[in-house]
């Protein structure tokens, strides 16, 4: 991958999930797809979207003619100051959130095949390329983003959330693909309803990603009864950006209120939401921060924490963090007196993990208490040597502590790790440690290392310092499906190669009636070819009669089979408004 300066910031976990564009398996039918959508795009969006959308389409680079390749994307992005990376299908919505906080657009290589032109269930590049990339070039909007993912990639998530993505996920994959069976579907949509119906009370994750949905991808601008559209998903979808705006789907203010509105992610959805500005989306974002974890500490970070069943940081007041997988606590009057956690855990002060207290140092978990010393009036965590010595912590000596809370530490002081002024740890050897009868640590059980704090201050998802956590995002396990084109397929791809060459070069066009008769002998199916054809016969007014048998087959196409009516009416409009061989950006060099 051809880096620039905002890819050489990802951090390392992150390129785990980035894989090679695999442009040499896109097929001529593929770039003819593309090429429809980006023309439809061109011809209606410019009248219904928000302005930025045609304006950053120029400033991105994107091409109408072919599928845009990364590398030419990257050269273009880094101007306004983002970049892009091919990703395999869905990826975990924390990994999602994360490359968009390094200002990086995760671009699902696939393309959506002929079947699924209108609409897709899974992301591919047309979703990503043509409709989260242009809109970025707002600087405003781009900012949106950037925050969103900040926060978003703290979210705790649950158990059950990562059980929902990898159904979610798993169910795309088989819409995608044109040759899965009926009953493979079927079964997968009903694992993920069971799934959906179990999730319990929402994360963070479920609801701020009903914000990044609701905006993001689906989101509206503007005045509610004549709305632009700004959201991906509508911008690179040709059938749901018409439909969105119709009387029959319902137009929200957009607020708060959002985070309480699931959605479907393999339909059109029946309500969109609108926001008078994007200064307002940075509003509504900060309202919802309020109440993560990441702002709220307590109980609300401790039980995120515990919920989520995989690695979490907690922040104590001192300004320690402790990175592991929580699972359990002692409460007092409410409020978290005691935390455990499992397996390997480290310790970490402003996002650097403190030296000695590493995941080898801990791989069997870690506790300690939180609270005020009892009869103190001067938190543990702001005394001084002198103020500690008082208090009878000192090195070397045999030290019983008891918190207002119950909680009692009694051991022999090994250490005292401050930083900034703040006492972070207080290291015990042969400690034995007390709460209501029970003990949480024994004599025997090796250092007792005490985290300093009376409360818990801030909970995030993920480690505070990824590189020493070796924190890693697997790929997953099942890839999306490489189609594998049989004989008749590939023949049919090679017309349309014909026809893309005969486009690009000027020349040939007397080798289209040969074409058009090899079409309608061995694929009497298509409309997208034979649209192609009409396109360069009319647009070099060659043979009248060949003219008009494309016409009438589309026509009967429109009219006896349902499914191509809207197809064939669009191509046709296409083709009056004169948006043939127009590039937006450059074209000529692969973009």
């Amino acid at each position: 991958m051809e880096l620039n300066e905002v890819l050489e910031k990802l951090p390392r976990h992150l390129m785990d999930l980035v894989i090679d564009q695999p442009y040499n398996e896109y097929t001529a039918q593929d770039h003819a797809v593309w090429r429809f959508v980006m023309r439809q795009n061109l011809d209606y969006l410019q009248h219904v979207a928000h302005p930025a959308y045609v304006d950053g389409l120029r400033k991105t680079g994107i091409s109408i003619d072919s599928i845009p390749h990364m590398y030419g994307m990257n050269r273009i992005l880094k101007d306004i100051g983002w970049a892009a990376v091919a990703v395999d299908g869905f990826i975990p919505p924390s990994a999602f959130m994360e490359f968009q906080a390094y200002n990086v657009l995760v671009i699902a290589a696939d393309i959506r095949p002929i079947d699924q032109i209108e609409y897709t269930p899974a992301p591919d590049i047309i979703h990503e390329a043509a409709g989260h990339a242009p809109i970025i070039a707002d600087d405003e909007y781009a900012e949106y983003l950037r925050r969103f993912g900040q926060l978003g990639a703290k979210a705790f998530s649950s158990a059950m959330d990562y059980k929902q993505y990898e159904a979610i996920r798993h169910l795309s994959i088989l819409k995608a693909d044109p040759y899965t069976p009926k009953e493979e579907i079927q079964k997968a949509e009903k694992e993920l309803e069971s799934i959906e119906n179990n999730l319990g009370e929402p994360s963070e994750m479920q609801r701020i990603r009903n914000l990044h949905w609701w905006t993001v991808e689906f989101g509206l601008f503007g005045d509610l009864k004549n709305p632009k559209i700004y959201g991906a998903g509508l911008l690179s979808s040709i059938g749901e950006s018409y439909n969105c705006l119709q009387d029959h789907v319902k137009k929200i203010p957009y607020t708060i209120d959002a985070v309480n509105y699931s959605f479907d992610i393999t339909s059109q959805q029946p309500h969109l939401f609108v926001t008078p500005s994007f200064e307002h989306l940075n509003k509504v974002l900060d309202e919802f921060a309020d109440t993560m974890a990441l702002r709220t500490g307590g109980m609300n970070a401790v039980n995120q924490a515990i919920r989520s069943e995989n690695t979490g940081t907690l922040v104590w007041n001192s300004g320690l963090q402790v990175s592991g997988t929580f699972t359990d606590v002692r409460k007092h009057d409410g409020k978290p007196v005691y935390l455990k956690t499992k397996g390997p855990t480290n310790l970490n002060y402003d996002h650097k993990e403190l030296p000695g207290h590493s995941k080898t140092d801990y791989p069997n978990g870690f506790g300690s208490p939180i609270g005020r010393l009892k009869g103190t009036t001067r938190p543990l965590e702001h005394m001084n040597s002198s103020e500690l010595k008082a208090a009878g912590i000192e090195k070397n000596k045999q030290v019983p502590l008891e918190f207002h809370t119950g909680v009692t530490v009694e051991g022999k002081v090994e250490d005292i790790i401050s930083r900034e002024g703040k006492n972070l740890l207080i290291i015990f050897s042969e400690a034995t440690v007390k709460y209501q009868g029970e003990y949480l640590h024994i004599p025997g059980d090796g250092k007792y290392p005490m985290a300093v704090g009376e409360s818990i201050i801030s909970g995030f998802s993920g480690p505070a310092d990824p590189d020493a956590f070796e924190l890693t995002f697997n790929p997953p396990e099942e890839k999306t499906h490489k189609i594998e084109h049989n004989e008749i397929s590939k023949r049919l791809h090679n017309l349309y190669q014909q026809v893309r060459d005969i486009r690009d070069n000027n020349y040939g066009y007397d080798h289209l009636r040969a074409i058009w008769n090899k079409v309608k002998q061995e694929y009497p199916h298509e409309w997208l070819l034979p649209m192609e054809i009409l396109e360069l016969v009319r647009v070099k007014n060659v043979d009248d009669s060949l003219h008009d048998e494309l016409v009438n087959h589309l026509e009967a196409k429109r009219e006896k089979e349902p499914e191509f009516h809207n197809l064939v009416k669009n191509g046709f409009k296409l083709l009056d408004s004169g948006i043939g061989n127009q590039t937006v950006g450059l074209k000529k060099e692969g973009v």
